[in-house]
């Protein structure tokens, strides 16, 4: 039987619990997966947030770069601690949903990506769409959604 290793595995984090659990089931299947693993971690800035506001000046996106920065700057220290050799990041700016399905995906040549469940209910999904559900659908490549904690116990009761 031939058993799956995943080499180059992407993980879309935007500050969520979800993608935090994702972040930290990530870091155990690259160890699992042995030295060869490559982990990536994207955090998107969605540029179209601040077209809306009147008073934009690029010291907001330049804030909101440097709070992603920190974060990415702690996941990686997490997961070299953990003993991933291989883990880096990139931030990109515009649209999440196909920067993470299909951008980075294929610039890194990824073969899984590991994205967090949504928290959007079903109201909130129809109305904005759920990055979750676009990866899932439209990705280049194998997508693990997580929904459940370290222990595989599911985090919190769906919304309804």
């Amino acid at each position: 039987m031939v058993v799956q290793q995943y080499r180059r595995i992407l993980v879309p984090v935007d500050g969520s619990e979800e993608a935090e659990l994702a972040f930290k089931k990530s870091v155990a299947v690259a160890k699992r997966n042995g030295d060869e693993t490559e982990l990536h971690l994207l955090h998107v800035i969605d540029t179209r947030a601040f077209q809306n506001i009147s008073s934009f000046d690029s010291s907001m996106v330049e804030q909101v770069t440097k709070t992603a920065k920190k974060t990415l700057d702690e996941y990686v220290d997490y997961a070299k601690k953990q003993g991933v050799a291989k883990v880096s990041y990139t931030i990109e700016y515009g649209a999440p949903k196909t920067i993470i399905a299909r951008d980075v995906p294929q610039k890194l040549n990824a073969d899984l990506i590991m994205i967090g469940a949504t928290g959007l209910n079903a109201v909130e999904r129809i109305l904005i769409g759920s990055v979750t559900e676009f990866v899932t659908r439209t990705a280049v490549c194998d997508v693990m959604v997580i929904r459940t904690n370290l222990d595989n116990k599911p985090v919190a009761v769906p919304k309804k």
